[in-house]
């Protein structure tokens, strides 16, 4: 660290998990299916196939048990996999491990009572030494290996637990407890990468393994009303890349109801929220995080299919510039204008803005934007929406004064060079 501006340190932990956990770099197009059945997976993967996409996550709620080796259930979702893999998609499931409650002998034992649960951070949780633990990690590694699942959403990965049992397998007492566990769930992770198996996980194990977290959200607001969860999703972007990469992180998009909200809260019917349904989109691909894209179908008519599709291009047609370093422009507060910027001094794109309006009535502003971490120098030709650029003289700064104009309600795209 060689100063103490946030930007300038941020940009430092973000390039040392680019070196040391490469992995972290993988960033797959991703739906979070909620089935009822085998023929709404199928209708998924197509979907997913039409319009782009690169993989499906059975999401929790959804009909897929993964902690269910019998021959029949591995059997089916091997046939599944199949079924995805022969259209180009990857396939995964949902696996909850904390936040819930086994047994007294299985569920961590709190030191001080002498009874299970206390001891928990959630509530209630397993310890992952105990026999059920034990066996529930064995579980994962023979479902994802024998039905050639390609991912893995591990929501409530141990999370630091002490356990005081002294029968637990997995540990002897408290006094290791805790390192015993930690140690149990890095070696699952191990076992997942040297295994080519994608990982979602809520908990920091980005160093044994695992490929994203949570962008950092409140899952009660999104059952707020859509204006409000694109305003809280700008601000959940701006604050959670300042030490992540955008790689690194999950967004959420709720297309069914989620936790809780009315019609104003989700996007089905997915046809009659279009514009609010693109731009939530055009926010997350243009920051280059993946969103857990909840529900049953990723569109529901022509219209939506090639909105969907339109989108998914654009942003694979960027990608590059999309999946780079974020500098911070302005959060959002929805007053005025908003927005972030990406910054690749090796790549032919040399800078992508995001520009958003929260307001009724269209934005014209002049913005500074700072190109000092793009690595040029003297000009920068900036191209509105990939239209007939301007070229523009950088100030000694290495900044330039942008001139903006933004639609009401809306956003808009330079791409820089």
């Amino acid at each position: 660290m060689d100063s103490y501006d946030r930007e300038r340190r941020g940009l430092a932990i973000r390039r040392m998990y680019r070196v040391l956990a490469p992995w972290t770099t993988e960033n797959p197009i991703f739906m979070h299916l909620v089935s009822k059945n085998d023929d709404e997976v199928r209708t998924a993967i197509d979907q997913c196939a039409k319009t782009g996409y690169e993989a499906l996550i059975l999401s929790f709620g959804s009909h897929c048990n993964i902690e269910d080796t019998s021959a029949e259930n591995v059997r089916k979702w091997k046939s599944l996999s199949e079924y995805a893999h022969n259209r180009h998609i990857l396939i995964g499931g949902y696996s909850l491990f904390s936040s819930r409650k086994i047994s007294d002998s299985d569920d961590v034992i709190d030191p001080v009572s002498g009874k299970p649960d206390v001891a928990a951070f959630f509530g209630n949780a397993p310890c992952l030494g105990s026999r059920w633990g034990l066996a529930y990690l064995g579980k994962l590694k023979y479902f994802l290996s024998h039905a050639a699942f390609d991912i893995l959403e591990n929501d409530g990965p141990y999370p630091g637990d002490v356990c005081a049992s002294t029968t637990h397998p997995g540990h002897k007492n408290l006094d290791d407890s805790q390192w015993k566990q930690m140690e149990l769930e890095k070696g699952f992770y191990h076992w997942c990468s040297e295994h080519g198996i994608y990982v979602n996980a809520p908990d920091w194990y980005f160093l044994d393994g695992t490929n994203k977290i949570a962008i950092g959200y409140r899952e009660v607001n999104f059952s707020l009303p859509r204006e409000d969860q694109k305003i809280l999703n700008r601000q959940n972007i701006f604050d959670g890349l300042w030490e992540k990469t955008p790689s690194m992180s999950w967004g959420f998009v709720p297309l069914t109801k989620y936790q809780g909200g009315g019609p104003e809260a989700v996007l089905e019917p997915l046809s009659e929220h279009l514009d609010d349904y693109r731009q939530l989109m055009m926010q997350y691909y243009g920051a280059g995080v993946q969103a857990c894209y909840r529900g049953p179908r990723l569109f529901d008519k022509d219209k939506t299919e090639k909105t969907v599709a339109t989108v998914v291009a654009w942003y694979k047609e960027y990608r590059d510039i999309l999946n780079a370093d974020i500098i911070h422009l302005r959060r959002a507060d929805g007053r005025d204008w908003d927005g972030f910027m990406h910054v690749d001094p090796r790549g032919r794109l040399k800078a992508m803005i995001m520009l958003f309006n929260p307001t009724s009535q269209p934005i014209a502003r002049k913005i500074k934007i700072p190109l000092y971490y793009t690595g040029l120098k003297t000009s920068a030709t900036i191209k509105p929406e990939g239209e007939r650029g301007k070229i523009y003289q950088l100030d000694r700064d290495y900044s330039l004064e942008l001139d903006a104009s933004i639609p009401a309600n809306g956003y808009t795209w330079y791409s820089v060079e």
